[in-house]
């Protein structure tokens, strides 16, 4: 859940100051199984991926200082939750098998018929 603004007339009334909830999924690729079998450890990724969310969640986004002054749509979200995700990866902070990962691709959901996607390389 979050509030947040847009600059642009393509927005029409998104401009104003007004709240948005998701559901966001990450899925993560390889070519190949790691040793265990797995593409990466699941718990690992949950865990990471609900600290990125707990940076922005129930937050008003205009005031975040890494994202003042951008229009934060569904899929600058997407990016800007992956790109944070594989820093992760390459912190270790998903464990050394994730290091093998090939991309993080992360989909925003805005209901059942409205979502944006970001896919990255690692």
């Amino acid at each position: 859940m979050v509030a947040h603004s847009f600059r642009g007339e393509v927005f029409g009334p998104a401009q104003r100051l007004h709240g948005a909830t998701f559901v966001v999924d990450a899925t993560f690729t390889r070519a190949e199984l790691d040793a265990d079998n797995i593409v990466v450890d699941i718990g690992l990724a949950t865990e990471q991926l609900h600290d990125v969310l707990g940076e922005i969640n129930y937050r008003n986004l205009d005031e975040v200082p890494a994202l003042a002054g951008v229009n934060t749509t569904t899929e600058f979200l997407a990016r800007y939750i992956a790109d944070r995700l594989a820093e992760r990866v390459r912190s270790g902070a998903l464990g050394e098998g994730a290091l093998g990962l090939a991309s993080i691709r992360v989909t925003l959901h805005e209901s059942h018929v409205a979502s944006g996607s970001y896919e990255r390389a690692l």
